[in-house]
């Protein structure tokens, strides 16, 4: 027993060894540990907290938006309420079934008689624009031949034939083919005659004119053929004093060997002046008739300068000699033209407005009994 008891009694002291050493390590560990704890329950507390700040801003914002909304609504529905008093009024104030009935024949009514009142306003006055169309030639053939007959223009009246014939072109009627057939031969006949130049017959007569002012008298002079009458007054070597003299003096005289022919005077001063106005006025005269139309009175007129120029102005000078050219050159030019006749194409055109419109009252006549008929229908 007792060596059983010494081995407890050597044991017992091991048992009782300072051992204890790390305890003291294992404090501070669970001290950090609780602080890491905290600081992350307070992180999550802040986090929490700022999520529940934003929800509550957030949730002020949409009550803020659906508050404007309602106030929208609100609006809208107190629009709609004034918008459905007003279309009530209104409603009010549209007249009932009965009176609306009456409206509406009074209506048809009315439609009726305007429809008779435009029948007979076609049939009166031929209110269509083909009638107005076909009036339009006509008057574009009277004015054709008033300007053939008074002006004697080929082309002004050849514009208003064409202008003519378009129109009945555009009719598309079989009916006006005896009219456009005279237009046809109208328009032919225009074609072929000669428009004469009167506008430059005018112009050529006038520089003529411009010609006349500068238009003088040549004095013959004595030309010295040879030395007979020199070699009668002349004394020794050089001339003498009476050979200076007779050739001033020759100037002056003229000895003409044809005494058959008549002796023109010279023309100087006021003579000259009136010979001018004369041949102006003649030239003048023959440019109205140029630009008027008028044959014997351009004839007589540039005849009367050619009398002018022959009978005071001297053949021989090279002005008076150019203007008699040029005198008798536009005397020979056409100043009238013979225009075709355009009495037959107008009576041809008006024979067929007038065939147009007895068709058309024809046409209009049976419908005016079942307008009428209609008419007493809707009026009980």
């Amino acid at each position: 027993m007792s060596e059983t008891a010494l081995p407890k009694d050597d044991v017992q002291p091991v048992i009782d060894a300072p051992v204890d050493a790390p305890p003291p390590a294992a404090e501070p560990r669970r001290g950090n540990g609780l602080a890491i704890l905290a600081l992350l329950l307070g992180a999550a507390g802040v986090a929490v907290g700022g999520w529940g700040v934003w929800q509550v801003r957030h949730l002020q914002a949409n009550t803020q938006n659906q508050l404007s909304q309602v106030q929208a609504l609100n609006d809208q529905a107190q629009t709609l309420k004034l918008n459905e008093q007003r279309l009530t009024e209104r409603l009010g104030q549209l007249p009932g079934a009965d009176e609306l009935a009456d409206r509406q024949r009074l209506v048809s009514q009315l439609q009726s008689d305007q429809q008779r009142l435009n029948q007979r306003l076609e049939t009166v006055l031929g209110a269509s624009r083909k009638d107005w169309r076909l009036a339009e030639a006509e008057h574009l053939l009277r004015l054709a031949s008033l300007r053939l007959s008074a002006l004697q223009d080929i082309s002004s009246a050849q514009a208003l034939v064409q202008g003519a014939d378009e129109i009945l072109r555009e009719q598309n009627d079989p009916g006006s083919f005896a009219a456009r057939e005279q237009v046809a031969k109208t328009l032919v006949a225009l074609r072929s005659t000669e428009q004469p130049d009167r506008t430059g017959l005018f112009l050529r007569l006038g520089a003529l004119r411009d010609q006349v002012v500068g238009l003088t008298e040549l004095a013959p002079e004595y030309k010295d053929r040879g030395d007979s009458l020199l070699g009668l007054t002349s004394d020794g070597d050089g001339a003498s004093r009476w050979a200076q003299w007779w050739d001033q003096i020759s100037r002056y005289i003229r000895i003409d060997f044809n005494a058959d022919k008549n002796v023109r005077p010279l023309l100087a001063g006021q003579s000259l002046s009136q010979v001018r106005l004369a041949l102006s006025l003649s030239l003048e005269q023959a440019q109205w008739a140029a630009l008027n139309g008028q044959a014997p009175v351009y004839t007589q007129a540039l005849a009367e300068a050619r009398d002018v120029l022959t009978g005071n102005f001297n053949p021989d000078n090279p002005q008076s000699k150019i203007m008699l050219e040029q005198v008798a050159e536009l005397s020979k030019q056409p100043v009238t033209v013979n225009t075709p006749d355009l009495a037959g194409t107008l009576s041809a055109v008006q024979a067929y407005l007038e065939r147009r419109n007895v068709n058309a009252e024809e046409s209009v006549k049976p419908f005016a009994k079942p307008a009428a008929s209609t008419a007493q229908e809707a009026t009980p």
